[in-house]
């Protein structure tokens, strides 16, 4: 099947493989000939629907005293403001937890090329892989790895809403995946990317992470890691670099999630970031890329699922986080914790670095997310990711509407 993709590029799939009609961990990623469907899969202009109602979790930067809301106990001043974005986010003493005090103000050039090729994986949670990887009623057996296949290049033609996120954390710089998502309030028009929670909230124990940034299509001609410093960044940042000014995630993964092992926070470990563009174009990211992926909350369980795809930049060894990657794989289910809903399960090598990373199906030909990468096991045998239902649903809508205006 032929679809035109981003930008009116000719998108090559494999017959749709699928059978039937607001927290943080590690990531992971290969693929069979049969599986390289999704590559191609680029949806056009198609509505994601949300119910009304909050989301559990939320963040919020107001668009005043120079477009944004410092985190409570940080300086609030125009002048101190300067010493933010002069190095006074590396404070991590005064590190913001609540929803009400997300603040992300665009420091120009922070992330040129040489410090996005620094950045390291997600902070990585491996569950240990063995038996069938949870005692719980629910969890089908561990699945067998299957390694991990590199997109198409450049990227932009072949897989354009999938990109890269970059943000500071305590750590230093670190990476995640994200998707680019239709919203039904701009049709066409979509500012949102899809990610893990973790990749922006480090969960019960941490807050917020900073200089949050969305680059779809990173390093579109796939040049090793060691070579992204000579490259031209029209190369590395094709479509730019986009800021989070608003993200939401789940209130389960904020009080549930951590860093420091798998439990039930996993099982809503998804955020939804709102962006604008580094370079103030009046252009939404959609139109920009040309593409964006529907959402599909309350899809079948796991095991009623024939195939899905799960796409990703690993970056921990043996990748380097400077490639697009794709694992199709059969899922099945995993239930982390008794009480929470089970997870969608597949066979992937990769990495640190996928979390975020969006997991398609073929649905009436769109390329259609149903997951995203939250854990994987120690061995990187396998990646677990959310099923989106009715929390992931309140947490979409809750930003959706809350742009839905501007």
């Amino acid at each position: 099947m032929t679809i035109n993709g981003g930008n009116g590029a000719l998108l090559r799939s494999a017959p749709p493989r699928y059978q039937g009609d607001s927290r943080s961990m590690p990531s992971i990623r290969r693929s069979t000939a049969a599986a390289a469907a999704l590559v191609a899969l680029l949806a056009g202009t198609v509505t994601a629907c949300g119910p009304d109602g909050q989301a559990a979790g939320g963040t919020a930067a107001d668009q005043k005293d120079g477009g944004f809301k410092l985190p409570k106990g940080a300086p609030t001043s125009l002048d101190d403001l300067k010493k933010w974005k002069d190095g006074g986010w590396q404070d991590w003493d005064k590190w913001a937890r609540d929803a009400k005090d997300f603040a992300n103000p665009i420091i120009k050039d922070h992330w040129k090329s040489d410090r996005l090729a620094k950045a390291k994986t997600s902070p990585e949670i491996g569950v240990k892989a063995t038996g069938t990887g949870s005692e719980f009623d629910g969890t089908d057996p561990e699945p067998q790895p299957v390694t991990a296949e590199q997109v198409a290049r450049p990227y932009h033609q072949h897989m354009a809403p999938v990109g890269k996120i970059f943000f500071d954390s305590p750590k230093g710089p670190m990476v995640c995946s994200g998707t680019i998502v239709e919203d039904p309030a701009h049709p066409g028009k979509s500012n949102l990317v899809w990610t893990a929670g973790h990749c922006v909230h480090s969960g019960k124990r941490g807050g917020w992470m900073r200089n949050i940034v969305f680059v779809p299509s990173y390093n579109d001609n796939g040049v090793p890691m060691n070579q992204v410093n000579n490259t031209p960044s029209q190369q590395v940042t094709p479509y730019g670099r986009f800021w989070a000014d608003w993200i939401t995630t789940s209130g389960e993964w904020i009080n549930m999630g951590s860093e420091k092992s798998g439990n039930g926070g996993s099982a809503y470990d998804f955020a939804v970031l709102h962006v604008k563009p580094e370079n103030g174009s009046g252009k939404s990211l959609q139109e920009t890329v040309g593409n964006a992926a529907r959402v599909w909350f309350n899809a079948p369980a796991a095991n009623q699922i024939g195939s899905l795809d799960a796409f990703g930049y690993p970056a921990a060894p043996p990748y380097d986080g400077a490639r697009m990657m794709n694992c199709p794989a059969r899922p099945g289910r995993l239930v982390m914790q008794q009480g929470t809903p089970a997870m969608n399960r597949i066979g992937c090598t990769m990495t640190g670095g996928t979390s975020g990373g969006g997991w398609f199906v073929n649905r009436g030909g769109k390329l259609t997310l149903v997951s995203n990468t939250s854990i994987s096991s120690n061995a990187h045998t396998w990646l677990a990711g959310p099923h989106l239902g009715p929390e992931a649903q309140r947490v979409f809508a809750d930003i959706s509407q809350k742009f839905a205006n501007q």
